[in-house]
């Protein structure tokens, strides 16, 4: 670590501190983020509560997680992203004028460079399968880990719902300072969507749906357990079809192999959108793409895969997937 870096991480203890789980500095159960004349206390994805004497302004944030913070006004000093800004399907239309961008490469993280911007606010996903922070994951490189003390890293968990994730992000954006006015019509056109999605499933009880990435060789599948839009949409009424064999090491995919991707027949294959077109040309390269019935009758779609954070990017999303639903023929994969 660099003398800046660790003047830098010091500087951030003194600011900021993680609180015991759930509680505020009272001793009182905390209600997600407050920000006010007492200063600042956010209960983050990691189960701790983080205070400072002031609020935080100079945040460095997760691309996707800035996203919802730009939502909301507020507008980090830097961001790091997971490929390229401009082709990433989750940032479509996001404006980062005069935001530096520090990484633009899953597991690699400029450090160097956010140390100079010294931020007291590092922002991102919890993810409790990895028991990391959006950055910090198993994998990512050492150095780029660093980011992590220049300040504290906070953010709402990925769970069993990207309705939990978005209003999370809604209440860190209130805890930082932000306007929330706008939220609510944004939470009443999301609902307007939900209903009518709930609407067209409930039409098409027997139509099941596949949530798939071929790359290279293989096959991978999605494992509803660990993709909390997919989890959604099963409580929305689509019958997402879970996976029996989930890989052991990383359990949010079965890799099957291409021999092997006639394993499940869906009504409806769903091919995850960060990789789209690109994956589906995988498949259809693939002599077998032919015996899986859906792709040959052309029942295929998207899926927001891990990339939703606001209400009004999910009921666009669930307006287009309503449509995709109420054209479907759920007898496709019985054929």
């Amino acid at each position: 670590m660099s003398r800046r870096l660790g003047a830098l991480a010091v500087a951030a203890a003194l600011l900021l501190s993680a609180c015991s789980s759930g509680t505020d500095p009272d001793g009182e159960p905390a209600d997600g983020g407050t920000a006010g004349e007492a200063g600042w206390s956010y209960v983050s994805g990691d189960g701790k509560t983080y205070t400072a004497d002031e609020v935080p302004t100079r945040i460095v944030a997760h691309a996707y997680a800035a996203k919802a913070l730009l939502s909301y006004g507020i507008t980090p000093v830097a961001v790091y992203a997971d490929g390229p800004i401009a082709s990433d399907v989750g940032l479509q239309g996001v404006d980062l004028t005069g935001v530096e961008v520090l990484s633009e490469e899953w597991g690699v993280i400029d450090v160097e460079k956010a140390a100079t911007l010294q931020p007291d606010l590092i922002v991102g996903d919890w993810w409790p399968a990895e028991d990391a922070y959006s950055g910090m994951e198993g994998g990512v490189e050492e150095e780029s880990k660093k980011l992590a003390d220049l300040a504290p890293v906070v953010g709402p968990s990925q769970g069993d719902s990207i309705v939990d994730l978005v209003e999370g992000y809604a209440t860190l954006a209130k805890s930082l300072g932000a306007d929330t006015a706008v939220v609510d019509q944004q939470r009443t056109d999301f609902d307007a969507a939900v209903a009518a999605f709930e609407e067209a499933t409930a039409a098409k009880p027997g139509l099941t749906a596949l949530a798939i990435s071929p790359y290279e060789d293989t096959y991978a599948v999605a494992v509803p357990e660990y993709a909390p839009e997919l989890l959604d949409l099963q409580s929305w009424g689509l019958d997402v079809i879970v996976p029996t064999t989930p890989d052991p090491d990383f359990p949010y995919w079965q890799s099957l192999s291409f021999e092997n991707a006639d394993t499940y027949q869906p009504d409806l294959l769903m091919f995850d959108d960060r990789n789209h077109p690109g994956n589906e040309d995988t498949l259809t390269a693939q002599p077998i793409a032919s015996s899986i019935k859906a792709y040959a009758a052309g029942a295929t779609t998207t899926w927001p895969a891990y990339w939703l954070h606001t209400y009004p990017d999910y009921a666009a999303q669930l307006e287009r997937l309503t449509t995709v639903v109420e054209q479907a023929d759920e007898n496709v994969g019985d054929a």
